[in-house]
């Protein structure tokens, strides 16, 4: 069962609205839990995140990316907000604004990895990934 987990901390300077928004234009299914500076969702589709990689023409550094991420069966990435917020996917650094961290834990993370960066012959089951509770 794949289970797609999101964090993200907003600043007293930062709309929240435009967060949630940013969040979206990448996992346009997260359901939102809102705490005080921050924000969690739960994701159920990675589609989007492909179609992200793919449509960038990023894949291989996708690929290298999520590889050099992987720890046991989670795969850890942070995300620019910014670039989020406008549909993009970019790799974050540290910044002071925070980044969307996103947490993706899976049996077999390569299945995951082959199947978000298009690997030739990855046979990846998307209804592996978990309903919401």
């Amino acid at each position: 069962m794949t289970r797609v987990h999101i964090e993200v901390p907003v600043k007293p300077t930062e709309n929240v609205a435009k967060v949630k928004a940013a969040v979206l234009n990448v996992f346009p299914d997260a359901a939102f839990v809102e705490s005080e500076g921050a924000l969690t969702a739960e994701a159920v589709s990675l589609d989007r995140l492909r179609e992200l990689f793919r449509t960038q023409r990023i894949r291989d550094t996708a690929r290298s990316v999520l590889r050099g991420s992987r720890n046991g069966i989670e795969i850890r990435l942070s995300l620019n907000k910014q670039a989020a917020f406008v549909g993009r996917v970019n790799f974050a650094p540290p910044s002071p604004m925070g980044h969307i961290e996103v947490t993706i834990a899976d049996e077999d993370p390569e299945s995951i990895i082959g199947f978000l960066t298009g690997k030739a012959g990855t046979k990846y089951d998307a209804s592996k990934i978990r309903e919401r509770d």
